[in-house]
């Protein structure tokens, strides 16, 4: 197992030992074996949407542990093919992206229909395939920040998809859009059976100031946590919160002093609980995104998993940080993740 006190070094009192004052455990639906049953369960979800959700628990090193491990490449279309993939050609083929999933030990895989579509009679059956629908290219000149269809709801079924992701970049001019584009494909995906995942990114140029970049502060995030649940999300994928804040520096919106005074801390771990809460107390599983690949990867991604989970977060989908490495190097960090949700040292604050 990874030694996680380790790793974490001079962070490791701070963030193992923090307890959680703003938002307490308690009045959280925190992960579990049972979570389908105990939460989902509740829900309108249909029984084919309920089993498809509890397959995706089933799989991989974390298999009925109420947490998820998932391997996102979805960068091939949102950056473009050569600055995902020069840094390891292999995964140029789509068959290298299912297989470090399955030998990462992870839930489940998310990538693009042409990714998915090529191998899907191949790995469908053997490990849970999340289709991403929309995405924003970066080859449009000038670029444009906007999420487009890619795929359809239907090619995600036929293909074997047990669940299908979305992104809408809340906060940008054309977010209504999406909102209704996503919301309408989500309602049918449940029709279909299958479990949707909401990227619920902030995205406006005010967001960012001289000070500080709101887009992930935990006020603005907690608030596109909050409407990706609303328009059916089964899980949220955020970013992790690093600062509070937003609506009073940039001075839109409405907030709440007591958001500041009392519901958040400007530790890691409350801002974090803070993103949770907003995903109605738990009750839609919030995963982290393990950001960008760079020299400290290991020790970033084990310090995101350790303040996902103590916050009452439902695990990591990290991407770059696993396949822009040898396959080999990859696979460990994906077991290296996993192992904090395998911990049972690494507690809920």
């Amino acid at each position: 197992m990874t030694d996680i006190t380790a790793i974490l070094g001079n962070e490791s009192e701070q963030l193992l030992n923090h307890i959680c004052n703003t938002i307490p455990k308690h009045n959280l639906q925190l992960p579990g074996t049972d979570f389908v049953d105990r939460v989902m369960a509740l829900s309108n979800r249909k029984p084919s949407v309920l089993r498809n959700l509890q397959a995706l628990y089933h799989r991989g090193r974390l298999s009925d542990t109420g947490y998820l491990s998932l391997l996102p490449v979805d960068q091939g279309v949102e950056h473009s093919a050569g600055a995902s993939f020069a840094p390891n050609p292999m995964f140029f083929d789509p068959k290298c992206i299912v297989e470090l999933a399955i030998e990462g030990g992870c839930n489940g895989v998310a990538s693009t229909l042409g990714v998915l579509a090529i191998v899907s009679r191949q790995y469908a059956h053997k490990i849970p395939m999340i289709l991403k629908i929309n995405h924003n290219e970066l080859l449009t000149y000038p670029n444009k920040f906007d999420q487009t269809l890619f795929a359809s709801i239907d090619q995600a079924f036929d293909m074997g998809a047990c669940a299908v992701g979305a992104t809408v970049f809340f906060g940008s001019d054309e977010s209504r859009r999406q909102i209704q584009e996503v919301s309408a494909a989500f309602e049918h995906a449940h029709d279909l059976g299958m479990v949707t995942i909401l990227w619920a990114y902030t995205r406006n140029s005010a967001f960012k100031t001289a000070d500080n970049d709101y887009h992930v502060s935990a006020d603005l995030t907690g608030q596109a946590n909050h409407l990706a649940v609303t328009i059916g999300a089964d899980i949220v994928k955020q970013k992790m919160a690093t600062n509070n804040g937003g609506y009073n520096a940039i001075k839109f919106g409405k907030t709440h002093p007591k958001v500041y005074s009392e519901l958040t801390t400007d530790h890691p771990i409350d801002l974090v609980r803070y993103q949770v809460a907003n995903c109605y107390m738990g009750r839609i599983g919030m995963i982290n995104s393990g950001g960008e690949s760079g020299s400290d990867d290991l020790h970033q991604a084990i310090r995101t998993a350790v303040i996902n989970k103590r916050a009452g977060g439902m695990g990591l989908i990290s991407g770059r940080k696993a396949f822009q490495k040898p396959f080999a190097e990859g696979v460990k960090l994906l077991h290296s993740i996993q192992d904090v949700y395998l911990s049972h040292e690494v507690t809920i604050a």
